[in-house]
């Protein structure tokens, strides 16, 4: 395995670290430790520091696949399937903490769903579709609008009473939708061909 790759799987094993920094914990097992007391305390600014990281790390392996010719079809499918993951957990987190609707991460998660069975599909028939600009627009407005969610609309409240998180949450649903539209007709008739 290639450390491009490698990148991409230590991004999907930091979404368990960031959901556990949501988890409310018992008086009874805050108690026992002062280091728990201060995750529990901060935990959000935790979870904000570790979904940072894993989105970052988008960038990354990306970045070494192409410099060192490491793109393979397995990371073709591994990296996407990373960012959805990390974002379809962070919303869910968001509807669970209040901060969000469950619509716009219905919408959201399943625009997610429909290009992943897209993808194992053409996986099935030996065909690797990789993201396109579209869809790194939309993750990178999906990654800021979850930061500044989870920020509370920090700095921009302090500018501002305009929810600038919520509206990038709207702009990255919107994005999000017309991206799927747009990889569905991009890819429909290579799919087709590959039958």
């Amino acid at each position: 395995m290639n450390w491009a790759n490698r990148i991409t799987l230590a991004r999907m094993a930091l979404i368990p670290l960031f959901m556990l920094c949501f988890v409310p914990l018992s008086p009874s097992i805050l108690g026992q430790s002062a280091i728990l007391q201060i995750m529990n305390q901060h935990g959000t600014t935790f979870g904000v520091i570790i979904f940072i990281i894993a989105a970052g790390t988008d960038k990354l392996d990306g970045y070494i696949a192409r410099k060192y010719n490491q793109v393979t079809n397995l990371g073709k499918l591994l990296d996407p399937l990373a960012d959805k993951l990390l974002i379809s957990v962070a919303l869910l987190v968001m509807v669970q903490e209040n901060m969000i609707g469950s619509w716009i991460a219905v919408i959201i998660i399943g625009r997610e769903i429909l290009i992943t069975a897209i993808r194992m599909v053409a996986t099935e028939r030996g065909i690797a579709l990789a993201a396109d600009q579209y869809g790194k627009l939309k993750m990178v407005l999906q990654v800021a609008a979850i930061i500044a969610i989870l920020l509370g609309n920090y700095p921009f409240h302090l500018l501002t009473d305009i929810r600038v998180d919520m509206a990038l949450l709207w702009v990255a649903a919107g994005v999000t939708l017309l991206s799927g539209m747009n990889y569905i007709q991009v890819n429909y008739k290579m799919l087709q061909l590959g039958k």
